[in-house]
C-alpha cells in the first residue's frame, strides 16, 4: 500500500478556528501508522464564529449560501497553506462545521460544500462523514474512534476534550464510544462574554470556588443518565446549559471553577463503569488538555487506577484533524470508517462523499 499524503481539516465545537494538519499514513507489519508533518490553526474571526454559532437558526436559503461561502472559504485557506509549505497532497479530508445535530430527528449538516472546496483548493475532497450513519439508523457521532481503534491501540482509553468531552475504548473486541457531556463549550461561551478566546491555562478557573447549587443542577441533567450510543452538541448546550449559566449569581471565576469540577466528575463516574484492570492509561487530546486545571481536577476525580497521558501540543491540537485524513484513507480503499458499535447505526459504513476539481 502506498503512503498517503493527506490534509485533514476539523472546525470543532468550540468554534476556535479551523485545524489542518499535513498527514503521512501508511501500512506497515499490518498496522497504520501515521506522522503530523506540518500543522496550522486559522483563527475565525468574529464575523465567521459569529455566522457559525448562529447557523441553527439560519433560514434554509440563508443556511444554504452559509454553506457554499463557507466550502469556498474553506479551500481557500487549504490551497494557502497547500503554496506557503509546499505540501505535496494527494486529496484533503475536511470535516466541515457542524451546524444541526439531531440524530434522532435523522437529521446532521456539516458545513461547507464539497465540490466548491475541491474546485478553490484543485485538491480532490473527502467530506460529509456522518449523513450516511445516520440514514442508517447511527448517531453519525462520535467518529474519531476508528482512529483510537487504529492508531492509538496502545491506550486503554481516549478521551477528547473539545467543545464537547467524548470518550472510546475497546471492549470485547468491539469499539465504544460516546460523548460524555460538556467539556470547552461552557467555558469558552462564559470567557468570550469577556472578551477572552480562552482562560489560558485555566488560571481565572484556578482561582473560582465550587457553586454547589449550579454543580447539582449540571450533574441532574437528563442526558447524563441516557445509556450510550449517544451523541450531543450545539442544540443541547443551548437548551440546557445556557440557561443554568445566565441564572446563576456566581462570579465567572466560580462558573468556570464549577464547571470544571462537573465536568471531571461525569468523566470519572463513565471511566470508573467501564475499568478492567487496576493501572489504566487514558490519552487525553483536544483543547481541554492544555488546561492544567482541567487535567489536574480530573487525575485527582480519577484516582490512581487510571493515569492521564497528556501527549504532544501538536496530537493534543490535530488529533481530530489527523484522524478525518485517516477516514478519508479508509473511505478510499474502500474500508470501513465508521463503526456501528460507537454509533449504534444498523451496521458498520463506509462513509464519505468524493469531490474532483471540475476544471
Amino acid at each position: 500500500m502506498k503512503k498517503y499524503k493527506v490534509l485533514g481539516m476539523m472546525s470543532g465545537t468550540s468554534l476556535d478556528g479551523l485545524d489542518m494538519a499535513y498527514c503521512h499514513l501508511w501500512m506497515e507489519n499490518g498496522k497504520w501508522e501515521f506522522s503530523i508533518e506540518s500543522s496550522k490553526e486559522i483563527n475565525y474571526d468574529f464575523e465567521l464564529r459569529e455566522q457559525l454559532k448562529n447557523a441553527i437558526h439560519l433560514s434554509e436559503a440563508e443556511h444554504e449560501k452559509l454553506h457554499l461561502d463557507y466550502g469556498v472559504w474553506l479551500g481557500k485557506q487549504a490551497k494557502q497553506f497547500i503554496m506557503d509549505s509546499q505540501l505535496e497532497v494527494d486529496f484533503i479530508a475536511s470535516h466541515g462545521h457542524t451546524s444541526h445535530h439531531r440524530p434522532e430527528d435523522g437529521v446532521t449538516f456539516q458545513l461547507g460544500n464539497g465540490q466548491l472546496l475541491a474546485d478553490t483548493s484543485q485538491r480532490k475532497v473527502v467530506c460529509d462523514f456522518r449523513t450516511k450513519d445516520v440514514r442508517l439508523g447511527g448517531q453519525g457521532a462520535p467518529l474519531v474512534p476508528i482512529g483510537d481503534k487504529f492508531l492509538f491501540q496502545t491506550y486503554d482509553f481516549c478521551l477528547n476534550l473539545g467543545g464537547i468531552s467524548n470518550i472510546s475504548f475497546d471492549r470485547d473486541e468491539e469499539r465504544i464510544a460516546y460523548d460524555i457531556g460538556l467539556a470547552n463549550m461552557p467555558l469558552n461561551y462564559i470567557t468570550q462574554k469577556l472578551g477572552m478566546n480562552y482562560d489560558e491555562d485555566g488560571q481565572m478557573t484556578r482561582s473560582g470556588s465550587l457553586d454547589i447549587n449550579l454543580l447539582n443542577a449540571l450533574n441532574d441533567l437528563e442526558y447524563y443518565r441516557l445509556p450510550h450510543p449517544k451523541s450531543t452538541g450545539y442544540e443541547w448546550f443551548i437548551a440546557e446549559i445556557v440557561p443554568l449559566i445566565e441564572n446563576s449569581k456566581a462570579s465567572e471565576a466560580d462558573l468556570l471553577h464549577t464547571i470544571i469540577h462537573h465536568n471531571c466528575e461525569q468523566i470519572a463516574l463513565d471511566t470508573k463503569k467501564h475499568l478492567t484492570k487496576s493501572k489504566s492509561t487514558m490519552l487525553v487530546t483536544g483543547g481541554g488538555a492544555l488546561n492544567s486545571f482541567f487535567t489536574d481536577t480530573l487525575q485527582q476525580k480519577l484516582g490512581p487506577d487510571i493515569q492521564l497521558v497528556i501527549p504532544s501540543k501538536t496530537l493534543i491540537a490535530y488529533k481530530e484533524a489527523l484522524i478525518f485524513a485517516f477516514m478519508g484513507v479508509l473511505r478510499l480503499e474502500d474500508e470501513i470508517n465508521v463503526l456501528s458499535s460507537v454509533t449504534g447505526a444498523k451496521e458498520d459504513s463506509c462513509s464519505g462523499e468524493v469531490f474532483e476539481p471540475s476544471s
